[in-house]
Formats: C-alpha cells, structure tokens, sequence
C-alpha cells in the first residue's frame, strides 16, 4: 500500500533546497532575500518535524529544471555533501513533480521530500482529533496518488521473459491506485457527512456575533484566545500547534459573543489542505468580524500579513471586517536605522538601536498604516495593552449586534464595556 510514513520519525538529518529564479510572466520569481527567508521557514518546519538540518544548498536558475529542479551540477553537489556528512533525505522548498521526485530520489539514493509533503506529515502529527485526522489522511493521500509509480518500480524487473510491457510491477501499481481511490472517496464522504454536521452546529449557535482569530502559524492566535475567552486552549511555540477549530463564549462587559481559533496559514500552503480543511475553513469565512494576528517580532512580517490577506481572498473572506492585532510587541526590536519608522507627516521617529517603541510611538509608524482598519498593538504572552484591545472588540461586535437586532440595543447596551 501506499507509504504514509511520517518524516521525522527517527530523529533524521537532512540538507534543505532552494531556488533563487527570475520573474517571468508566469512566476514572480524568488530573490536571494526571499529564498534565505524561506529556507529559514523550511528549517523551522524541519525542526517540527523532528528533522535536525545540516547544511542548506541555493543556485541561481531562470526556472526550476524540469528533471530535477535543480542543475546537473548542482545535483552532484549535493549528493556528494550528503554522502560525506551522512545526511539522510533532502527537503526542498518548493513542489516537486512525480517525475522531479523520481529522478531526485534515482540520482541521490536518498529519500526526496518538498515543502508540501513536509507540511502534511506536520499536520499527521497534530491532528488530535477524528476530524482533523480525517482531513489530514485525505490531503496526504491526494497528495500521494499521483507520486504512487516510485513505490513500485523495484518489482518492475519481476515479470517473465516475454517481452511484453506488463507485469507484475504494473498490476501492482493499478491495484494500489484502486485502493487509494477507494479510500479517498470514502474520506470525501466521511468529511461531506462532518460538513453538514459542523453547518448545523454553526447554525445551532444563535444569533451571537462570530469572532474569528485568523493569522500566520505561530503568531500567537491561541494564546490571545486563552487570554479573550480564560480558557486553555492548547499553545506551544511550534508551527501549527492548533489544527482544530476551538470555538468559545466570551463576554466583555455585558456583550456576549462567539469567538473561534482556526488552523494558522503559511505561505505555499498544499492546495490540497486548503480543500481537505473546508470544514474548519467554513468558521472564518461564516464570521462576522476577523481579528488578523500578527507577530511584529519577526523578520518577515509584512510577508506573512499579505499570505494571510491572500489566502483569505482566495476561501472567499477577503471582504471581512477586520481588525489587525499587532502581537508580541514586547519581542519587537527596530533596526538600528529603519528608514521605514517614520511618523504621519514623515517625521523621523529618533532610530534606535535597544529598546522597544512605545505604544504612541508604535501607532504613528509604518505599520500601523499597514492594516486596511482599525488595529491594535499588543502583547498577548506579557498581557500588554489588551484593555485597549477588549475595548475595540466590544465596540466592534456592538455595531455588528445593533445593525442586526436594533430593538435590543436599548436593553442589552445601557452602559460601555469597561474593564472588571
């Protein structure tokens, strides 16, 4: 059958790949800056999985080489590096072909995964529930059944002496595309049957506001939720820690709403996540205000806002009221001179070299003009600012209860929210 075993499992080594390609008018192509900042990613999502990197590999091409995504040369390179310092797989950062795969695997003797299959086998091991399990098996096995050719070809030479084409390899081959066919109709049907149950508990929740917490893997989603709602919801400061959507009841003031805590996006996440997790997908764009979390904290922020901005145009909630929550600004550190950090009137904001920028200064930088709406700075580890986030939520989901039940407001909303 198919292999569907988890990289990682062992504590493994392996050496990372990436390309630094030109644009075109169909690719944008990938600057030196970029690549060093994904494979930074692609270490990060290694790690995860319990895979120690040992060396990263770049080349410079016009577009990935269709045999091998890399060069001939390049290739040799690598395969006599990994033999000399005993790594045991390559990971590359973009998708491989069947055929790239294939040939990878040929030439260096060792096991070839992508940033695709690496992101899957992270999502094997955090699904913690049926639900998530299911999803998960069905983008793997999708994922796989194009690639099944490679499992077989060692029973290619077991066929008679006839001359002829098929044989054992073959039939093989057709009966492990069968069954993997079999079971992913099963699991679209079992996932149709988890749709239809999710939309009616969706449906059962009333006429409460949805909140929906939505943002970069790792940005600290889960934490703020733990904060909003004073639940446990589980957080760790690894990719993808929550995979289930974890929806609770909070109350700020006398306002009561829904908020919900979904899957983080990255960046070339597998389309085949994107279609197995509609169901989890459903709560962000069913939602009626979207708090965007960022980390401030990382290097390459501005890159993972637009992702997220992205993904969520294409599952059809770009046009979602949001609020931008700008986390851990206690990790913040400018540069030593950020041309960037500049107030209003184009004032310069004194660079500095430690430190942190105040709140005021934070509201009148750069970054504060990225979100489309309002924003907040906060920090949800340290529980910095989060008075003034309580109080632009509540203001937020008001608006929305009042538009929608007008002749409750005189009831519901005789005082503002204020802090206990």
């Amino acid at each position: 059958m198919i292999d569907v075993r988890i990289s990682g499992a062992q504590g493994e080594t392996a050496v990372l790949v990436g390309l630094i390609t030109a644009p075109d008018r169909d690719q944008p192509g990938q600057s030196i800056e970029q690549v060093t900042e994904y494979l930074d990613e692609l270490e990060f999502l290694a790690t995860t999985a319990d895979i120690r990197t040992l060396k990263r590999f770049t080349q410079k091409l016009h577009k990935p080489d269709g045999r091998t995504y890399v060069g001939s040369g390049k290739l040799m390179e690598i395969k006599i590096w990994m033999e000399e310092h005993g790594a045991e797989m390559a990971i590359f950062d973009d998708e491989l072909t069947p055929a790239q795969q294939r040939n990878l695997e040929k030439d260096l003797g060792k096991p070839v995964l992508d940033r695709p299959r690496l992101i899957l086998d992270i999502f094997a091991r955090r699904a913690r529930t049926s639900h998530a399990r299911t999803q998960v098996e069905l983008a793997r096995y999708e994922y796989m059944l194009p690639r099944l050719t490679k499992l077989w070809t060692h029973l290619e030479r077991q066929r008679g002496g006839t001359g002829t084409r098929g044989g054992a390899g073959e039939k093989e081959i057709e009966t492990d595309r069968r069954l993997v066919r079999d079971r992913i109709a099963l699991l679209k049907g079992q996932l149709r049957d988890i749709d239809k149950q999710m939309a009616t508990q969706r449906g059962n929740r009333g006429k409460l506001v949805r909140v929906a917490l939505v943002g970069y893997t790792n940005v600290g989603k889960s934490t703020l939720m733990n904060l909003l709602s004073k639940s446990e919801v589980f957080a760790e400061n690894k990719l993808f820690a929550t995979l289930d959507t974890t929806v609770r009841k909070v109350v700020l003031g006398n306002l009561p709403f829904l908020l919900s805590d979904t899957v983080g996006f990255i960046r070339k996440l597998p389309h085949q996540l994107i279609e197995s997790f509609k169901s989890t997908l459903d709560e962000t764009r069913e939602a009626d205000l979207l708090l965007h979390v960022v980390d401030i904290s990382h290097h390459a922020f501005e890159e993972q806002y637009m992702t997220v901005k992205q993904t969520l145009s294409g599952i059809g909630a770009g046009d979602k009221p949001v609020i931008t929550v700008f986390n851990k600004i206690d990790a913040y550190r400018p540069d030593a001179y950020d041309p960037h950090s500049l107030s209003r009137d184009g004032g310069d904001l004194s660079p500095k070299r430690s430190g942190q920028f105040t709140l005021e200064e934070l509201t009148e930088t750069w970054m504060a003009r990225m979100a489309d709406e309002e924003c907040v700075f906060i920090s949800a580890a340290q529980r910095a600012n989060i008075d003034a986030l309580r109080k632009l939520l509540y203001q937020r989901v008001k608006a929305i209860h009042v538009a929608r039940y007008p002749y409750e407001s005189d009831l519901l909303f005789k005082d503002e929210y204020l802090e206990p």
